[in-house]
């Protein structure tokens, strides 16, 4: 597998150790966005975006983030051989480098696509879609060694956590894990018990309340860190909330203040983030800042998954915050906060992945991935 120019764990890694970092299996969708709409058109009438993209989504979304921070990341995932399907394949293998081994091209069988609307700091989306020729255990089978295995806890075989996952986690693998919005809003207490399995589990504030029975993001998170080591709640524009049982850190912390031009993916940067931050075993609080921030820089680009930042995009935030830390009480704390950068952004930063700057990509710019 192609490594990054910079490897944030390369003081971490050994002789032996697994060759994947991150492992992941999912639905890729071809994702068509529009960004800056005014309000949702009225019947009969048509409304103009301020800006488009189209881009691999779904599990795309966080294995490209992923691997954008340098986590080495291999995706299970069926991909039709239809146009769609080419480009998604090609912008993920050859431009992001990530790796596609138990990956399968389909002949018969189109791409998902979804079309998401960003307004009025929201988004909504519409699906086409149909179930994918082979299931998750038929397309791994035996899962390679990796350091972290990432799952959506509401995805089940028959009301259970799917084999491979037990197969990577007897292997060594940290399951982290994720749940989205329940449409149904029956919140079923069983898919909290799926947690034994996790070490860590990073729900928004609105599925931890529901999900818990709560009425705050704080007793969500007092409730989630009785089932798991790692419990992580993300508050949106309050921040976000944790507790790491195994280091006795319990920390919360303010989100940035930025423009949010297209939310898609979000989540999933965090997410990446905080694997990146758990695995070189950061402080609970430069963790949850560090995801913070990537999907602050994410949150500020139009693109959905090529959106995510990479280290370059980092280094660049880092170095203009620092100019900054003379004006406002509010630029200086940034400053204070994030002080932890010093130690981790690389120094030569012009040679580090940076995200796809194009409306519609062909190819990511993320030199330093090759």
């Amino acid at each position: 597998m192609p490594h990054a120019r910079f490897d944030p764990l390369a003081a971490r890694r050994g002789a032996g150790g697994p060759e994947v970092d991150l492992f992941v299996s999912g639905m890729v969708f071809l994702d068509i966005i529009f960004t800056g709409i005014a309000t949702l058109p009225q019947p009969g009438t048509e409304e103009w975006a301020e800006g488009m993209a189209s881009c691999p989504g779904g599990i795309a979304n966080l294995a490209i983030a992923a691997r954008r921070l340098g986590l080495r990341t291999a995706l299970a995932a069926a991909f039709s051989d239809d146009d769609y399907g080419d480009f998604c394949w090609r912008t993920m293998e050859s431009g992001e480098n990530i790796d596609l081994s138990h990956s399968r091209r389909f002949a018969d069988w189109h791409s998902p696509v979804t079309v998401s609307m960003s307004v009025a700091r929201d988004r909504m989306m519409v699906t086409h879609g149909h179930p994918a020729p082979l299931t998750p255990a038929e397309l791994i089978g035996e899962p390679p060694r990796s350091n972290v295995v990432m799952i959506d806890l509401a995805e089940s075989e028959d009301g259970e956590v799917p084999a491979w996952v037990h197969l990577a986690r007897a292997g060594g693998a940290r399951v982290f894990a994720d749940v989205g919005w329940d449409s149904s809003e029956r919140w079923e207490q069983r898919i909290l018990d799926r947690l034994e399995l996790a070490h860590a589990f990073f729900p928004n504030a609105g599925e931890a309340m529901a999900y818990t029975r709560t009425g705050t993001a704080q007793d969500a998170l007092y409730a989630l860190a009785d089932r798991v080591p790692l419990a992580v709640v993300t508050n949106g524009v309050d921040g976000a909330l944790g507790i790491d049982a195994l280091t006795g850190e319990e920390a919360t912390v303010p989100a940035l203040r930025v423009e949010a031009l297209d939310p898609t993916g979000a989540g999933d940067v965090f997410g990446a983030a905080l694997t990146l931050g758990t695995l070189a075993e950061w402080p609970l609080r430069d963790r949850l800042n560090f995801a913070s921030l990537c999907s602050a820089l994410a949150i500020q680009q139009f693109g959905g998954s090529l959106a995510a930042p990479g280290w370059g995009d980092i280094a660049d935030w880092w170095r203009c915050a620092r100019r900054r830390s003379a004006g406002t009480a509010y630029e200086a704390s940034v400053v204070r906060r994030f002080r932890f950068l010093d130690d981790i952004v690389p120094a030569e930063h012009e040679t580090a992945c940076r995200r796809a700057s194009a409306t519609i990509a062909r190819r990511a710019d993320v030199e330093g991935l090759a």
